[in-house]
């Protein structure tokens, strides 16, 4: 039986609170896609991404933009479109760290933290689940982060 709206926004917001690790898809300029693992913070609003500066990641998110993450395993899996921009502030820096147990800033070479604002949200555990998957649009609300049936901030 597939989960209620309500319960399927509360378990995407568990699961982007308390996952680690993500796959962050983007493409060149060429539109060769480029596929990697990279650890997450969710900081309530948007995915916090740390990766060297000069990784195709990097290059590519920061050319296009835009991203699409994957998180969670493939039964219980959350994916999220979103707007790429770069830089945070200290405390957020701080909650990164804690969250994934790797501080950027003292790794050798320049790394660039990325943030991943959504624009849509999906989730999905089973073919049950497919005709309600998508939790969260842009639709005619912006980009704040919410979920289209109650225009909402995406928080617990």
């Amino acid at each position: 039986m597939p989960r209620s709206r309500a319960q399927r926004k509360a378990d995407t917001l568990a699961l982007l609170r308390t996952e680690v690790d993500c796959w962050v898809a983007s493409a060149d300029e060429m539109e060769n896609a480029h596929l990697v693992p990279l650890s997450h913070y969710w900081d309530g609003a948007a995915l916090v991404l740390a990766t060297p500066r000069s990784s195709p990641t990097a290059t590519n998110l920061l050319r296009a933009g835009v991203a699409r993450v994957g998180v969670g395993p493939t039964r219980d899996v959350v994916l999220v479109d979103g707007r790429v921009t770069e830089g945070l502030d200290d405390a957020t820096a701080d909650a990164h760290t804690e969250h994934t147990g790797f501080d950027a800033r003292t790794e050798p070479g320049d790394y660039v933290y990325l943030r991943v604002t959504p624009t849509e949200i999906r989730a999905w555990r089973e073919a049950n689940e497919l005709s309600g998957r998508l939790l969260k649009g842009v639709g005619g609300v912006g980009v704040r982060s919410c979920i289209r049936a109650s225009c909402r901030p995406l928080r617990a």
